[in-house]
């Protein structure tokens, strides 16, 4: 038989690593040789040298022996019971083949609720659905709870019948003697699909499903500052007996408005107005989303002047505050002029610097 090697070589840590950085190392190489997972002919024994490696290097007073007197200390005073009897040393071998493979041991039984599908609805809405939010009511069809059993998917008077394969737990285990120690895996019962439970007698209205489809109806309001995307209604998906409604995705498009354009929370207005006023200056109504509101362009403002109206903007979900309203001159130059305009306009060049 070939001499031990080093436990930190065969982990791949330093006698510096944590503990943290030991289990992380060690959980690596278990999935990588567990033999449930890995067929070669000699993962087996990687397996076990890794194994027993871990169970020493995360118990600190064997890891304190093992630096001291190496191999020989810890072979002299610990036997293999010693090592893996009392859960690896205290290393936390169960949590971390849970974590891998799933639930190794103890009680409570296989079954994981199950989850219902999440339905998708489509809708737009306006600008100034945006600045408001808005409510909504629609009617839903989807998988509902069956009203005839109530759920339960066995005819009226009649009960879930124990599982006799697995006795109600919705498991069945073996157990693996990899040499040093055992390791117990489960997996789901083939029987009852990992239920626990069976039903014997169907509800003849949902075929023992517990649930039919249906339509309920669905309240739910779009919030203001809302954008184009996809927004969840928890639980409002199909229903499933004994587990967890999916959600209703709510897929929302906000429209492009006829006047304004919108970037996060602020609101962008083009206004026309002639050289005249832009050159004498002018009060003018422009619209908001909030209503009218009157500003006033001073005299000699240029094309593309942009004014600010604070506050006229809309929310955003993601941020507090309200954005503004940005409004930009668009000066129009006339493309037909009479005689008398063309001369106007000679004689105001000519007494202009």
């Amino acid at each position: 038989m070939s001499a031990k090697r080093d436990y930190y070589e065969v982990l791949g840590v330093t006698k510096t690593s944590s503990s943290d950085e030991i289990k992380n190392q060690y959980r690596k190489l278990a999935l990588k040789f567990h033999p449930d997972r890995n067929q070669s002919k000699d993962a087996s024994e990687h397996f076990k040298e890794i194994s027993e490696a871990y169970a020493v290097l995360s118990d600190s007073e064997k890891k304190q022996t093992y630096d001291q007197h190496g191999h020989e200390g810890v072979d002299g005073r610990y036997s293999n019971d010693d090592i893996f009897g009392r859960g690896g040393g205290g290393g936390g071998f169960n949590d971390i083949f849970e974590s891998i493979f799933g639930r190794g041991g103890g009680g409570g039984g296989f079954t994981q609720q199950q989850r219902g599908s999440d339905l998708l609805y489509q809708t737009t809405v306006t600008l100034e659905d945006v600045l408001h939010g808005k409510k909504m009511e629609i009617n839903l069809q989807k998988q509902i709870k069956c009203d005839n059993c109530q759920g339960s998917g066995c005819k009226p008077g009649t009960n879930k019948k124990t599982c006799t394969t697995c006795n109600g737990q919705g498991e069945v285990r073996q157990t693996r003697n990899m040499g040093f120690a055992s390791f117990v895996t489960a997996a789901p019962c083939p029987t009852c699909r990992g239920q626990g439970s069976m039903i014997e007698t169907p509800c003849g209205n949902c075929k023992g499903q517990g649930r039919v489809k249906g339509t309920k109806k669905v309240d739910f309001e779009i919030p203001p500052g809302i954008d184009s995307g996809d927004y969840i209604v928890s639980n409002e998906g199909n229903e499933i007996p004994d587990g967890v409604n999916g959600d209703l995705v709510i897929r929302v498009k906000v429209q492009p408005h006829q006047y304004f354009n919108r970037d996060g929370k602020d609101i962008f207005y083009d206004q026309d107005i002639s050289m005249i006023d832009a050159a004498l200056g002018c009060e003018i109504i422009v619209p908001t989303l909030q209503g009218d509101e009157k500003i006033k362009v001073e005299s000699g403002s240029q094309p593309n002047t942009i004014i600010k109206l604070k506050g006229k903007g809309v929310s955003h979900i993601n941020s507090r505050g309200t954005g503004d309203q940005y409004v930009r001159m668009v000066v129009n130059i006339p493309k037909k002029l009479s005689k008398h305009q063309k001369n106007l306009l000679d004689e105001f060049q000519k007494t202009t610097d």
